[in-house]
């Protein structure tokens, strides 16, 4: 089948690396191991970050125009080349879909949104033209698939009906990272002599950019838990770069003197040395839809400490292969970190179940699984409606 596949808020082969770029990469993957033909027909980036009305609106006509082009380059070409179905990666108040609606309207074909977002309480704020429209095609999507519980509770408010809502949960491709663990001595003597890192103690990795708002945040929480940990024998490396990369550095070496060590940004490659190389990945994920970092450092088979908020309990296993505190607080966190830390043999049993929970239930040969069991649902039911839509002779 042929797929157009789209994502508002940052196209796939945008060139600022973020979890949110992976995601979209990933279901193309997904998809195309599915067996399907994937094709990124737009790059029009809907995105729009301070509640500007006017500019929501210019917006919002600038994709009725890619809209009316795409559907007129389709209907007028080859019909082996037009899509059988629209997918839209990451639908929220602030990215609405401004053209996969009016083309499937148009083509009739179906609509499937992945990871799209409820929130009744933007309907009257700055964002109220995005909030709408993406109230708009949630209802009318043939499929939403969710990858947390959290998404579903949200998408019950505007869709009751669960018939049309499936999880998929965040999945990745274990390969490189369970190729890096077999590695785990090579990749830790390497960074031991790079960054002179005492090898007897256990390495807490840190992996997220260093921007403003959430993840400062999170960064913050994190430097607010180091002071009760310093009684252990511990080292931090931190992957990650941004525009606030300074106070991030200022408040996390404020909190653990010498034990701080800045890895800056790190390729894909280097981030898997890190993630096998290290011992517990720690995190508080503040506002975090679900942290892809968490789920890559599992597939290498380190064990993780965050907090049991959105959707983090959907990426790591509270007591299996990582630690959740209840809510994002310092000192519950540290309390997990501490119980991990003093015990190294229940923190190499959760890197392993971490390792077999990855590649057993969130790879992407799962994903694409699961993914071609929906598609193919989604078709099944638009054939069977119109075929009880045609009169009877």
């Amino acid at each position: 089948m042929r797929i157009a596949f789209y994502a508002p808020l940052k196209a796939p082969n945008h060139p600022t690396a973020s979890g949110d770029r992976r995601v979209a990469r990933l279901l193309m993957d997904a998809l195309r191991l599915a067996g399907h033909t994937v094709e990124l027909v737009s790059e029009f980036r809907s995105f729009e970050r301070n509640g500007d009305a006017q500019r929501q609106q210019a917006l919002s006509r600038e994709g009725a125009s890619v809209a009316e082009a795409l559907c007129a380059r389709w209907q007028s070409g080859p019909a082996d080349q037009r899509p059988a179905l629209w997918f839209t990666y990451h639908l929220y108040y602030k990215a609405p879909d401004w053209i996969g609606p009016a083309v499937c309207r148009a083509l009739g074909i179906p609509y499937v949104v992945a990871e799209g977002s409820h929130a009744a309480k933007r309907a009257n704020g700055p964002w109220a033209l995005g909030h709408a429209a993406v109230e708009q095609a949630l209802r009318m999507a043939d499929l939403l698939l969710c990858p947390t519980a959290f998404d579903v509770a949200g998408l019950l408010q505007v869709v009751p009906d669960c018939g049309r809502i499936r999880r998929l949960p965040p999945f990745l491709d274990p390969t490189p990272y369970q190729r890096a663990a077999r590695k785990r001595g090579l990749w830790r003597a390497h960074l031991q002599a790079r960054n002179g890192l005492a090898p007897e103690q256990p390495w807490l990795v840190v992996a997220a950019m260093m921007r403003p708002g959430d993840k400062l945040d999170s960064y913050r929480v994190l430097a607010d838990a180091l002071p009760w940990l310093l009684d252990l024998p511990w080292q931090l490396l931190v992957a990650g770069d941004g525009d606030a990369r300074a106070e991030v550095e200022t408040v996390l070496a404020a909190a653990a003197p010498g034990r701080v060590h800045f890895l800056g940004a790190c390729d894909a490659r280097a981030m898997a040395a890190l993630y096998a190389a290290g011992d517990l990945c720690v995190w508080p994920a503040v506002n975090e839809a679900y942290g892809m970092a968490m789920l890559e450092a599992q597939a290498a088979g380190m064990p993780v400490v965050s907090c049991a908020t959105r959707g983090v309990p959907d990426v790591v296993q509270d007591g299996v292969t990582g630690l959740l505190a209840p809510q994002i607080d310092a000192r519950a966190l540290a309390r997990c970190v501490r119980a991990l830390l003093v015990d190294p043999a229940r923190r190499e049993a959760m890197g392993v179940a971490a390792a077999d929970f990855v590649g057993r239930a969130r790879s992407l040969q799962q994903a694409a699984q699961e993914l071609g069991r929906a598609l193919d649902e989604v078709c099944q039911w638009r054939r069977e409606g119109a075929a009880l839509a045609v009169p009877a002779p």
